[in-house]
């Protein structure tokens, strides 16, 4: 198996585990402290905003592959272990969603309106 096949396949984990974490932080059940660690470390795994760079060789990915399965790992070890369970069903269950093609659509026609309307804006800023 290649190397790449496994990082796929352990960022796929990652992502699961990071559903999980911010599905716990949801739950009542779960202690209010590990609550605001979880939606912290959730916040943190689906911010484009890192720690340390990705761009910076090799420390750049340091936080994504050690800080963040750490910070998952000690989510889950103080989360009681029936709302893991159900948390973990639910991500299960969001992951399983069929992607809304038309949504991504939208989306992609919003950017893209938003980028001409602003290079319209700054041509005619910048004009005499």
């Amino acid at each position: 198996m290649s190397v790449l096949i496994k990082l796929q396949e352990a960022a796929g984990r990652i992502r699961h585990d990071a559903m999980t974490v911010y599905f716990a932080a949801r739950d009542p059940r779960t202690p209010f402290f590990v609550r605001l660690l979880a939606l912290a470390i959730a916040a943190y795994a689906l911010s484009p905003i890192d720690l340390i760079p990705d761009f910076i060789p090799v420390l750049g990915y340091l936080d994504d592959v050690i800080l963040l399965p750490l910070g998952i790992i000690l989510v889950i070890r103080l989360t009681p272990a029936e709302v893991i369970e159900a948390s973990r069903a639910r991500a299960s269950e969001a992951a399983a969603q069929p992607v809304s093609k038309v949504a991504a659509a939208v989306i992609v026609v919003i950017w893209a309106v938003s980028v001409a309307g602003s290079a319209c804006w700054l041509f005619r800023a910048s004009g005499p």
